[in-house]
């Protein structure tokens, strides 16, 4: 579909997102065929590394809110889910370059990726809580593992925007780089791992992610249970309300 475009450079398969005009807002389709892509990629020996990236302007703005209120994930199998199962399982390195906009999603897979390099202009949020949802993609497990209990706790309990180098500091980003640089750095390292044996990188990835690959796995259907949940509940109904309707939301209410 042309919201996402896979191209190829060798033995790197680059996944783009691709809807400029929505800051790369994701909708369902797009999450079928971000699945597929990965799991295409996974499957051809051909592929040694997977590069995510954006545009200049947009990592992606994370969930299109319009799309998510009219056909909300409604079971394990959503097109959301599976994706984000295909990727938090991958077996081969994943990196990705980060300009503009990284919301939701768009923070939450750099968790599952092995080298992120993010432009000085990069712009992260994680705003569950104020969604009255809960986080996804086992980011309630990983962010504090990386990041540290108050860090991750403060981005993820707060949910306002942040930085570049707060994300460094936070441990999910490799480097920061000048804006223009991103997507080069990127390309850079993931040509320097598809020049490396496929079955030592593979196997070096699969140690260091051993130890935690249960937990993940078990976050993933806890968040994701508690998600599709919340997703009725008050809060959630008021905050995508306002949302669409361009006014502040109001929790004052019972339930909220």
């Amino acid at each position: 579909m042309d919201d996402i475009v896979v191209s190829r450079d060798g033995a790197i398969a680059a996944i783009e997102f691709h809807r400029p005009q929505k800051r790369n807002a994701l909708t369902r389709e797009m999450y079928e065929a971000l699945a597929e892509a990965v799991r295409a990629a996974e499957a051809d020996d051909s592929v040694r590394v997977l590069l995510f990236h954006g545009q200049r302007e947009a990592f992606t703005a994370g969930n299109d809110l319009g799309d998510f209120v009219s056909r909300p994930p409604d079971g394990e199998d959503a097109p959301v889910f599976r994706f984000v199962r295909i990727v938090a399982g991958a077996a081969k390195p994943l990196v990705a370059a980060v300009n503009g906009p990284a919301v939701g999603l768009g923070t939450t897979i750099l968790l599952h990726c092995d080298l992120v390099y993010a432009g000085e202009d990069a712009r992260f949020q994680l705003p569950f809580t104020r969604l009255g949802l809960v986080p996804e993609f086992a980011s309630s497990y990983l962010l504090p593992l990386t990041a540290g209990w108050q860090r991750a706790a403060e981005l993820l309990l707060l949910g306002e925007p942040f930085d570049a180098r707060r994300a460094y500091e936070a441990g999910f980003v490799t480097r920061v780089v000048a804006p223009d640089q991103a997507l080069a750095a990127a390309r850079e390292a993931a040509a320097k791992l598809a020049a490396l044996p496929g079955a030592s990188l593979r196997a070096t990835k699969a140690l260091m992610k051993g130890a935690h690959r249960a937990a993940i796995e078990a976050q993933l259907s806890a968040e994701a249970e508690r998600f599709r949940r919340m997703l009725g509940e008050p809060a959630a109904r008021e905050a995508f309300a306002a949302f669409l309707e361009k006014r502040a939301p109001d929790f004052t209410g019972a339930g909220m």
